[in-house]
């Protein structure tokens, strides 16, 4: 056991993030819910069978949590009398989903583990099941995560990076997490499932960068697709888009691809290939699919070990959408 704990520390030391606290253990539910992955992939499968396209949208949900503040959970409670939640912020309203899905696993591991399992360690193995049930790879995840009592709303406009904002806005932002311009492309790779709303991308179309013309740099082909699925009217705005049009639901490196070819669908993507560190990587990954599945193992455990709660920090929620209430004596 005292070998163990050596290897585990080393580990914490080599490759986690100054910010991480050690207290994550891959076998952290081995003795309290050993049923916990399996109960997890049952409710992903499930979910995936219903939905396609709930696979990226349970993907992106982590993200979107453990940007914000770190990986707490914050993002699934929802608003009270005393508390502003981070689910109707700019970013996240209308836009992210999957929390019904968290629910019902939640909702199943607390009848097979009662106050065990942290909502922020479900949506962290929730979104591995929903990339490996893609097609995508498989990585261990340490565990031992705990939740937040609260949520900011104004967090979420300064933390989150946007589809709007130039390759230098988003990379600070990586940084300011303790993630580096490898994480940024590596996990920029999500974006090989899922959709996009039309408004994220519809200034490509039509007007970019006010000139009254589309992105000279999009492809072509490309071009005339989006513009009939996309009119330039304000109607259009909620229609989805693939963000990889080839294999929308296969995890793979087509996103990659695509931009090579010029035909990425968010300008944020497409600046990739408009610098060089970052243009050399896309291109590596385009080539070696294998190379991007093991370095996206990587850059996921890094991201889900952000800020995160741990020891007697925070709580475990019973219900993944509100702080626990107080016990009086």
């Amino acid at each position: 056991m005292e070998h163990k704990f050596c290897v585990v520390t080393l580990f914490c030391l080599l490759f986690l993030s100054p910010l991480v606290s050690c207290q994550l253990d891959y076998r952290f539910y081995d003795a309290t819910c050993p049923n916990l992955t399996r109960i997890v992939q049952s409710g992903v499968w499930s979910a995936i069978a219903n939905d396609s396209r709930i696979a990226a949208s349970l993907l992106r949900l982590h993200f979107h949590d453990c940007f914000v503040n770190g990986c707490d959970a914050s993002l699934l409670l929802d608003d009270t009398g005393s508390l502003v939640g981070e689910k109707n912020a700019p970013g996240n309203k209308n836009s992210v989903r999957g929390f019904e899905v968290i629910d019902k696993i939640k909702s199943t591991v607390e009848e097979a583990c009662p106050s065990t399992v942290s909502c922020t360690d479900i949506v962290t193995l929730v979104s591995r099941a929903a990339v490996y049930f893609s097609g995508g790879p498989y990585w261990p995840v340490p565990l031992g995560r705990r939740d937040s009592t609260t949520a900011s709303e104004n967090a979420v406009k300064e933390q989150l990076p946007s589809p709007f904002e130039p390759l230098e806005n988003i990379t600070a932002k990586f940084t300011a997490k303790g993630l580096d311009i490898k994480d940024l492309v590596v996990l920029s790779g999500a974006h090989t499932i899922g959709f996009a709303q039309c408004f994220t991308f519809k200034t490509r179309l039509f007007n970019f960068r006010e000139s009254g013309k589309p992105d000279p740099t999009l492809d072509a082909s490309l071009l005339q697709n989006l513009q009939s699925l996309c009119p330039n009217q304000a109607d259009s705005d909620t229609q989805l888009a693939p963000l990889d049009p080839v294999t929308s639901t296969k995890f793979d490196n087509i996103y990659f691809k695509n931009l090579v070819n010029n035909s990425g669908l968010l300008l944020s993507d497409q600046v990739l290939m408009g610098n060089n560190r970052t243009a050399s990587m896309v291109f590596g990954y385009s080539k070696f699919p294998f190379l991007f599945y093991r370095d996206f193992g990587a850059s996921m455990v890094n991201m889900a070990n952000i800020g995160v709660l741990t020891g007697s920090n925070g709580e475990i929620r019973k219900n993944c959408r509100a702080v626990n209430k107080k016990t009086t004596a």
